[in-house]
């Protein structure tokens, strides 16, 4: 049966067919009116769970954006209805257990204020990636990273009891300081590192950095944001980076791990040979790029590869039946040292320096560089998207969203696959030129890639889709019993994969839980 088929079906739980694998999707939660869902993260029997940019007008406890868990969730439960009345529309409903609020935003008059050399700029309420950091049985740190602009990250303490109940140590609760690393930009989606250390990812929605310093260019208040966060104008080449927080349990040092390549990173996952990462790259005509550590659990050098990516199918097939070939082309080798040391001839330019040559790398330069007439490779690291363009690539993706695995399941080879949520399947990857030419999916698609012995992947499967897309519903676009744009992902021990949704296109955004057919 036809994926388009079976998602028209209107049940809680629906049966799915891909390309490769079948299996279930089951929506286990509903988050309230105008707020997406973030900070998916596993610890032990609990999930994480975030409440972000919910309407300010509702009138309950989720006026304001929250982080939460669900202690002992129990995945089992079966499914959570779609909320019919206000009461149900305004607050968290799920099946797998009660959910505990555990911070909003402004608590403490700390958690998500971002502060710079202006002083407060703003409090945040759009918390996302969450990561817990274990310092002793039921104790530890959640850090909570803050999608804006300056972006920010919260660390706080935290225990748990028996009964799962859990306590905030109001006295050890701040936002790290991320002056010594000249600022973070919308820090979003993210992973915890084999080694224990939050990875948060930089998601630079600004395409064309020849703008960066253009006065007159229509998101050019991003920049000035952190102008008024450094106190001098920005170097466009610090950002667009995935974070490590280093000495989480002490000093909880941010390093900008530049070796990883500049883009609009939406997560990076690290595989358990600790030197294989993949990462992700958000926004439109974007890349799917993995980097290899020259040394086991350590990201500041290593070389950095982009996919070039074959459908399986005519133009304009199903793209929820359509698999992608991969192949792998190497961009360069490169060290957060040395790359530290090109971005920083581009330090001390402003707006007051813009004119029709741009202050930066150049389109020219790129290419130049992927033709092997540049002197360095600083076009790989600092311009990593058109770098990979320039050398046969594929940048065709469109909000190609949050990658991940199960650490011990991709360990040991009981869960072999790794997962990618791409929240729409539009312009680039649906047009009628270039490597990607699908037929529509405007409310999304997950991706499963095998992992071999070596951790390497060669194709993307589709395996779950969102349903028919209805612009005359403008509440429920699509499908209510089906994925829109999903966004995080968590993959659980038993192979199953927790997926949030980021959508306009359902009322209220859902939490589902596929389980792959064995």
């Amino acid at each position: 049966m036809l994926a388009k088929t079976l998602f028209a079906a209107l049940t809680a739980t629906t049966c799915l067919t891909a390309a490769a694998r079948a299996g279930e999707l089951t929506r286990i939660a509903t988050v309230p009116l105008g707020a997406e869902v973030t900070g998916l993260f596993v610890e032990g029997a609990d999930l994480f769970m975030n409440v972000q940019h919910p309407s300010g007008s509702l009138e309950s406890a989720f006026a304001k954006a929250t982080i939460g868990v669900i202690a002992n969730a129990d995945f089992g439960a079966g499914a959570q209805p779609v909320p019919t009345d206000a009461a149900d529309k305004a607050v968290v409903r799920t099946s797998l257990g009660a959910y505990q609020i555990l911070l909003q935003q402004g608590d403490f008059d700390v958690i998500g204020v971002i502060e710079g050399a202006a002083g407060r700029i703003r409090t945040s309420n759009r918390p996302d990636f969450n990561a817990f950091v274990k310092t002793g049985a039921g104790q530890g740190y959640l850090f909570t990273a803050f999608e804006d602009r300056p972006g920010g990250m919260s660390r706080v303490k935290m225990s748990r009891a028996a009964d799962g109940t859990w306590t905030v140590d109001r006295s050890d609760a701040r936002m790290l300081d991320f002056s010594g690393v000249r600022g973070t930009w919308v820090n979003c989606f993210g992973t915890l590192s084999p080694w224990g250390t939050p990875l948060t990812s930089e998601e630079l929605y600004f395409d064309d950095t020849a703008d960066w310093n253009n006065p007159y260019y229509k998101y050019i208040n991003g920049p000035e944001a952190l102008e008024q966060y450094l106190g001098t104008y920005p170097n466009p080449y610090d950002y667009g980076l995935i974070v490590e927080i280093t000495d989480p349990a002490g000093a909880a040092t941010p390093v900008k791990r530049r070796a990883l390549g500049r883009f609009s990173h939406e997560n990076a996952v690290v595989m358990p040979d600790q030197r294989t990462v993949y990462l992700s790259d958000d926004g439109l005509d974007t890349v799917f790029f993995k980097f290899v550590a020259d040394r086991a659990g350590d990201l500041s050098a290593g070389t950095l590869f982009a996919a070039k990516a074959t459908q399986m199918g005519a133009p304009g097939a199903d793209a929820a039946l359509t698999p992608l070939k991969l192949e792998w082309i190497e961009l360069a080798h490169g060290t957060d040292t040395q790359i530290d040391g090109w971005v920083r001839d581009y330090d001390g330019i402003s707006q007051a320096d813009h004119g029709d040559d741009s202050s930066y790398l150049s389109d020219a330069d790129v290419v130049a560089w992927a033709e092997g007439k540049a002197t360095d490779d600083r076009a790989a690291f600092l311009e990593s998207r058109k770098a990979a363009k320039a050398k046969g690539a594929t940048a065709e993706f469109r909000k190609m969203e949050g990658v991940n695995i199960h650490y011990e399941g991709a360990r040991d080879g009981s869960v072999p696959y790794m997962y990618m949520a791409m929240s729409e399947v539009t312009k680039g990857m649906s047009d009628t030129k270039g490597d990607l030419q699908l037929g529509e999916a405007r409310c999304g698609v997950v991706y499963q890639m095998r992992l071999d012995g070596a951790y390497n992947v060669d194709k993307m499967v589709p395996v779950v889709a969102g349903g028919a897309f209805s612009a005359s519903d403008p509440a429920n676009a699509c499908a209510v019993d089906a994925i829109a744009n999903p966004d995080n992902l968590v993959v659980l021990a038993n192979g199953d994969v927790v997926i949030g949704e980021d959508s306009g296109a359902h009322e209220n955004n859902a939490l589902w839980l596929f389980r792959p057919e064995n």
